[in-house]
């Protein structure tokens, strides 16, 4: 779990996954937080019981964003490692349930679970978008194949996390998984929607909206000419850029994306055959999704 200054928010999140019937380890990586939220765990949760010695707070000397969870997949021993924030948590069994699938399926990196909108535990607007995902993945996959996953909603396999570098340092926070999952995907794993995970997400109002707007904006971009064909990126980056307000912080966001086109030059890598045609077969979801737009 990553959190930032959310002291109260992940006190009640670690509560909760500590109290699983599957009693996990749970990592928490703090990034950087001056709100005392490291010390105010150990002291709810303290080393001689049950809940302290199975939990791990790891502070960071500064806000890593999402780069914090490469921490987290390295300090882990499992085979599995279920991502989770501040402001989500898990269904009882589910975790049981993921590592049963990956242990009968070892073509697959990736399980993002159906979420849960708190409170009144309404279906997340793009579970729909999950369940019906036009990839076309390998034969008896045990859910519906996916181009991308949502990385606090989702379980991995440490072993291929591990093997293609983890999230982006460059990309921080904000859209980071598309990158990963087509790396993932050039790989030659799979990743999936599983119907019967289930996770609860009680979004905080602790939240940089602005920021995460600007800087999924410049992911996005950033993605796209990392990792697709040059037609391909022209035509997505017309329609990403197409669809931003008029406001400055679109202006921000695509201006950050063009001051990284050195890096992004020096590290371009087109994705083989296989992995495009699953970020090809989105891309008429993508410009009609309102899960994905950077209007909000």
């Amino acid at each position: 779990m990553i959190t930032w200054q959310r002291r109260e928010e992940a006190l009640v999140a670690v509560g909760r996954l500590l109290a699983l019937p599957e009693r996990p380890r749970v990592i928490v990586l703090d990034n950087g937080s001056t709100d005392g939220t490291a010390d105010a765990l150990r002291a709810a949760h303290p080393r001689g019981t049950p809940g302290g010695d199975r939990l791990d707070v790891v502070v960071l000397p500064e806000n890593q964003g999402a780069v914090a969870r490469n921490t987290g997949v390295a300090t882990a021993r499992t085979p599995y490692v279920a991502f989770c924030d501040d402001d989500t948590w898990w269904d009882p069994g589910s975790l049981a349930r993921a590592a049963d699938v990956l242990d009968a399926d070892p073509r697959v990196a990736v399980l993002t679970a159906r979420i849960l909108v708190e409170p009144g535990s309404v279906e997340d607007g793009i579970v729909t978008e999950l369940r019906e995902s036009p990839v076309r993945g390998a034969p008896g996959l045990p859910g519906p194949a996916l181009g991308s996953f949502l990385a606090g909603a989702s379980v991995v396999r440490r072993s291929a996390f591990l093997a293609v570098g983890g999230f982006s340092r460059r990309l921080w926070l904000g859209g980071e998984e598309e990158l990963l999952a087509a790396d993932l995907a050039a790989a030659g794993w799979e990743l999936c929607y599983l119907e019967d995970l289930q996770i609860h997400h009680q979004a905080s109002v602790l939240r940089e909206s602005a920021r995460r707007r600007r800087d999924g904006i410049r992911n996005t971009l950033w993605f796209t000419w990392l990792r697709r064909p040059l037609p391909t990126a022209a035509r997505r980056t017309r329609d990403v850029v197409r669809s931003l307000p008029a406001d400055r912080t679109s202006a921000r966001g695509v201006l950050d994306a063009v001051a990284g086109l050195p890096w992004v030059l020096r590290e371009r890598r087109v994705l083989p055959p296989h992995a495009e045609a699953r970020f090809a077969a989105l891309e008429d979801s993508q410009r009609r999704s309102r899960s994905r737009d950077y209007s909000r």
